[in-house]
């Protein structure tokens, strides 16, 4: 009797997984777009939108393969793979285990909304913050999905790929160098430093799952942004404006270090996004490459909701100025000049 309640009790609980979401959406609008982009041509013979929906369409199908790829690996590290191998491998003498953790980002394909709780995770095990701080701002930007990714969008132009991997890289060694010297724990909100018990392997495959499905979720809303944000810059933004930036360096730079920090594209997909600004130079771009995985409105949010605001609001704006200056720096050298 017992039993058979409780079975008609299971029967009526809200079923999960069936809900619509962005990644559906995302899906259905590139189907929709692919299948009917003819009709939608005839019945719509508006240039500039022929025009944006093909952008639209290229960035979104390009990236798309690169985001999936990327969240699927993250999500098997996360649940199969524990943090605690990060720490046993790293050098006892901080100043080594910056760099260290730094090319270990490689190792973590996926974007910063994986990273920032592999981090916690590696502080709540005793792993110093600089280190893990180096190996949140490293993961992201050079691992080999997203390297991948911008040789794709970039053909013929290895010399991008290398600057976007030494400029990321020491943007991460770098921060984390000046964290050792500068932080303060008390700066990490206390939920963030408590000790954690090690995963058990009960729940590992619904971790791999929920991982799997959240990343997808959430990456795959911020690709339209920024294929719908690539789209507009390229009809709607004036000739002369886009000439302004390109003529000018310095004002290049900063308009697309900026325009990273808003857009808060995933790290697997804004390659494709920059690769459309075709029409400014390399560098502007680079800047773009580098800012984006290390800082941005997002990050930025997941920082205050795992690390407190006290942290996020200094390392924020430091990580910013060191990203830009990194990238640049490392482009001048790769490009041997402006690009």
């Amino acid at each position: 009797m017992t039993a058979a309640v409780e079975e008609k009790a299971g029967d009526q609980r809200p079923r999960r997984g069936i809900g619509i979401t962005s990644l559906e959406i995302l899906c259905v609008l590139l189907v929709l777009a692919v299948v009917f982009q003819d009709s939608l041509a005839s019945i719509l013979d508006i240039p500039k939108l022929r025009t944006a929906s093909t952008v639209f369409v290229a960035v979104c199908v390009q990236a798309l393969p690169f985001l999936v790829l990327g969240v699927v690996i993250s999500g098997a590290i996360a649940a199969f793979v524990p943090a605690s191998v990060l720490r046993k491998a790293l050098p006892r003498k901080e100043v080594l285990a910056v760099p260290v953790a730094g090319v270990a980002g490689v190792a973590l394909p996926g974007c910063e909304c994986a990273s920032v709780p592999v981090s916690r995770r590696l502080i709540q095990q005793g792993v110093p913050s600089s280190v893990a701080l180096a190996f949140l701002l490293a993961a992201p930007a050079v691992n080999p999905i997203v390297l991948v990714a911008t040789a794709v969008a970039f053909p013929g132009k290895p010399e991008l790929v290398l600057a976007r991997f030494i400029g990321s890289l020491a943007t991460a060694i770098v921060m984390g160098w000046l964290w050792a010297r500068f932080g303060k724990l008390e700066w990490i909100a206390a939920r963030a430093l408590e000790r954690l018990p090690e995963h058990t392997g009960g729940s590992r495959w619904k971790t791999f799952v929920e991982a799997i499905r959240h990343d997808l979720v959430e990456s795959g809303g911020f690709l339209v942004i920024g294929g719908v944000t690539a789209a507009a810059l390229n009809v709607y933004a004036k000739p002369e404006w886009l000439d302004a930036i390109g003529g000018n360096i310095a004002l290049g730079v900063i308009v697309m270090a900026f325009l990273a920090v808003i857009l808060a594209i995933c790290s697997e997909a804004d390659a494709f996004v920059a690769a459309s600004l075709s029409m400014l130079p390399l560098l502007p771009r680079l800047v773009f490459l580098v800012v984006g995985p290390v800082v941005d409105v997002k990050l930025i949010a997941l920082q205050v909701g795992t690390f407190g605001k006290s942290f996020a609001f200094r390392f924020a704006p430091i990580t910013f100025v060191v990203a830009i200056a990194c990238a640049v720096v490392t482009g001048l050298l790769v490009f041997g000049g402006v690009g």
